[in-house]
């Protein structure tokens, strides 16, 4: 059957979409409200794991996938926690960088810039720029048509909700999911990675992350993000801006709501980087320099919030990726490696249904009862891993964490085991 697909939102879920559609040679438009492809030049180091990178391989074009690989940072060969003193409680894994990883399965470390920007190579005439949704309607002959705030219409056989969050598409289509603030907010920047800069970092931090536990119910996340070089005849496919980028390490510092000022979202950035210097003022001096040092136009505020569980709705031909259906807090690592997941199963569903192998409600509700299934577990396992971190604001259950990881670092069998399971 012919089938045209509509996209809303030009973020990576629905990039990835796109090219995935395209590939496998179904019609495809995608509608993103930022102006230009170079508005949203802002964002961090993404972790790309192995569900996320074979989801990458499936959606991109050969060509496109290795300028994915080219613009990538050195990979992750461990992870590791630390105090606040900076003294190490456990570390998994290999201390160095892995000098060939799999180009597929391998985990990789991905800026979200030129992530992004690869996304949209090839896609010129795919992706329409300037384009805010703000409803849609379903036509008389079954199709669906997806209108404008400039008054402009697109109609489609399918319509794929891929814009964020706040989604207007789940707003619409299924009113009562729920999305629930944490209670928990986040302060994060980035620091370029200069000679001082690096003096500064834990040594491992250049094979992996590290995650602080503070006191008071506090915690950090660190991680280097080094580019490699782009090759020329890959930099012309992803532009100057993903070809072109500094080394930085970033850090993201989370507390609860009841610790921060009332008028936190009223904050410009400077004022948020003094905020997270006086949070952590009696951490290791290294930390506090490291957030000194930051770049105040990287700073960012960002409310931790997550979706609810939906139960099983009936298929129908608008349908939900990413964070538009199943948003969860970043202490998992997996809300883009979802959302790319996503994009791989539902583009593979909707290609067989515009083969005529498989009927189109079909395809679509065997992909909504897949999605629900991984995204809404992925939604669980990050909100567990934000409790734990809270619960450090009990000085009984800090000292005792400490105590419980550094034993598990000291015994080798104890220790792989805990990897395994984690």
């Amino acid at each position: 059957m012919k089938l045209r697909v509509i996209v809303i939102g030009g973020g990576i879920g629905g990039l990835a979409l796109a090219q995935g559609l395209r590939r496998r040679g179904v019609e495809v438009a995608a509608y993103e409200r930022d102006r230009t492809p170079t508005d949203r030049l802002q964002g961090y180091r993404v972790h790309i794991n192995t569900a996320g990178s074979r989801a990458l391989h499936a959606c991109l074009p050969p060509e496109v996938f290795a300028a994915f690989l080219a613009t990538c940072g050195q990979p992750n060969t461990g992870i590791g926690m630390f105090t606040h003193r900076l003294r190490e409680l456990i570390w998994f894994g290999s201390d160095r960088p892995d000098p060939d990883p799999d180009p597929v399965d391998g985990v990789k470390s991905a800026s979200r810039i030129s992530l992004r920007q690869v996304l949209l190579a090839g896609l010129d005439d795919v992706v329409r720029f300037g384009k805010a949704f703000t409803h849609y309607r379903r036509d008389p002959d079954g199709r669906v048509t997806a209108c404008f705030a400039d008054g402009s219409t697109a109609t489609g056989d399918v319509l794929v909700g891929a814009d964020g969050g706040n989604s207007r598409v789940r707003q619409q289509y299924l009113p009562d999911a729920q999305r629930v603030d944490t209670g928990v907010t986040g302060i994060q920047g980035k620091a370029w990675l200069t000679a001082a800069v690096q003096a500064l970092l834990p040594d491992r931090l250049v094979a992996g992350p590290v995650m602080i536990p503070g006191p008071r119910g506090l915690g950090m996340f660190l991680a280097m993000h080094q580019f490699q070089p782009v090759p020329p005849e890959l930099a012309a496919l992803v532009g100057p801006e993903a070809a072109a980028q500094r080394d930085y390490v970033m850090w993201g510092l989370l507390a609860r709501g009841t610790r921060l000022p009332a008028d936190l979202e009223q904050l410009d950035a400077i004022q948020l980087q003094s905020l997270a210097l006086q949070r952590i003022e009696r951490w290791h001096p290294n930390l506090r320099r490291l957030v000194g040092a930051t770049d105040p136009d990287t700073v960012l505020l960002t409310p931790i919030r997550t979706s609810v569980p939906v139960p099983a709705w009936t298929a129908s031909t608008v349908t939900l990726l990413g964070d538009a259906i199943h948003s969860m807090p970043p202490t998992g690592g997996v809300g883009a490696n979802t959302a790319l997941r996503d994009a791989a199963l539902l583009a593979g569903k909707l290609s067989r249904a515009a083969g005529g192998e498989r009927p189109l409600y079909q395809a679509i509700g065997d992909y909504e009862a897949e999605m629900r299934r991984y995204g809404f577990a992925a939604v669980e396992d990050s909100l567990r891993n934000l409790r734990r971190q809270q619960r450090t604001a009990n000085p009984l259950a800090l000292t005792g964490m400490k105590l419980a990881l550094r034993t598990v670092n000291a015994i080798g069998p104890l220790k792989r085991r805990a990897f395994t399971a984690a």
